[in-house]
């Protein structure tokens, strides 16, 4: 029995620790703004009071099949956590947004985690309470009645006061946002109406690979398209190259940069495809693709309000939509890769933004080696704005 209470209060302490890294991403880094701001925070906490009560009275169960099923629980609780807080981390540091829950589906992982973390808390109060005397079934419904109660309060709680906190933030729109109106219709455009690049936009593009968790580089891309015209520099550090290339259009004339040389004049045609937000509408979102895509909600981006969408995709469909995935797999065979992309369409119903990852075998990258995984991230920026796109000095 005391091994099993050993084993039981292990999970309890790592169910406290992954609550409280999202208490504090969400207190300390998250910081939506908004009247309810520090609240949102305060109560993110809540949770960690319920791990804890697992770690002082862990749910200990006898028999071959409560113990199983009680560990199981713990560890469903913690396979919800983990990804959820990866999911926010990357949220932070890479999508932009400081909508906490734009949807049921952003949600329900989190749902799940606490309502997991109560059983396995509620059930070592309720054998508190009786002293370990009464039968297991009433355990069972003590324990079941004590969890849901819990959760209801503390998720109901959480997502009115953050809820409120969104709203409050939506109605208070800023002056002017990079990514697109801040004030116009109710709603942005669904995910499956029409959706078009900006007339112009200023472009950014993130794309890192790592093969086996091991980073084998990076490419940052930031340039400007008017139309069809478009000029673009890449800073590429990889295993495979080093350097920094760039293409330009303008007016059916075309040029190159590739590390050791200048601008040079190009066949316009061996730059189709490189007109970055255009190339990754035409390709990865067309009207055939986002016919499916899931809604992920509304979220606000630097003061402009998107709905976030996601799609699957294959590894040929995300090599074509972003060529420049090439300086970090050279020529490696992505068809049996797959991954997912989300897109944020804007008031104006214009794509402002894709992010998501492909991942697969990566013989082909590196030799005898087993997953390769590419992120990438594209922002259009001041799109419609009145730009113009110079030709290169050679």
């Amino acid at each position: 029995m005391r091994v099993r209470r050993f084993e039981l209060r292990l999970i309890a302490v790592a169910l406290v620790i992954c609550w409280s890294v999202a208490a504090g991403l969400v207190l300390l880094a998250y910081r939506p703004g908004g009247p309810f701001d520090l609240i949102v925070g305060f109560l993110a906490m809540s949770p960690v009071a319920i791990a804890v009560t697992g770690v002082i009275w862990p749910p200990v169960a006898r028999g071959d099949l409560a113990f199983p099923a009680t560990v199981w629980l713990g560890i469903l609780a913690l396979l919800c956590l983990v990804p959820s807080i990866a999911g926010v981390v990357t949220q932070l540091t890479s999508f932009g947004s400081r909508t906490l829950l734009p949807s049921f589906e952003a949600a329900y992982p989190w749902l799940i985690a606490l309502l997991a973390t109560s059983l396995f808390s509620g059930f070592g109060v309720a054998r508190r309470l009786d002293d370990g005397a009464a039968p297991r079934h009433r355990r069972l419904v003590t324990g079941t009645t004590i969890a849901v109660l819990v959760t209801v309060v503390a998720s109901v709680a959480f997502a009115a006061v953050a809820v409120a906190n969104d709203t409050a933030l939506r109605d208070t729109p800023a002056g002017t946002s990079r990514f697109g109106p801040t004030v116009g219709a109710d709603q942005p455009p669904l995910c499956d109406a029409p959706l078009a690049a900006g007339a112009s936009a200023r472009l950014t593009l993130h794309l890192d690979a790592t093969v086996d968790l091991r980073p084998i580089g990076t490419v940052e891309l930031t340039g400007l398209r008017v139309g069809d015209d478009f000029r673009w520099l890449a800073y590429v550090a990889t295993d495979r190259q080093l350097g920094r290339y760039g293409s330009a259009r303008i007016a059916g004339s075309a040029w190159e940069v590739a590390p050791g040389r200048d601008w040079q004049r190009a066949d316009p045609t061996a730059i189709a495809g490189e007109s970055v937000d255009a190339q990754a509408l035409a390709v990865a979102l067309s009207s055939d693709y986002r016919a499916t895509a899931e809604d992920r909600g509304i979220e606000v981006i630097e003061g402009a309000r998107a709905r976030r969408c996601r799609i699957a995709v294959d590894g040929p469909t995300f090599d074509a939509a972003f060529p420049e995935v090439a300086w970090l797999v050279g020529s490696a065979d992505l068809h049996r890769w797959r991954g997912q992309l989300d897109y944020w369409v804007f008031l104006d119903g214009e794509l402002g933004q894709v992010a998501g990852s492909a991942n697969g075998e990566a013989s082909g990258i590196v030799p005898a080696a087993l997953n390769g995984t590419i992120d990438v991230r594209l922002t259009a920026t001041e799109r419609g704005r009145d730009p113009v796109v110079y030709p290169p000095s050679p």
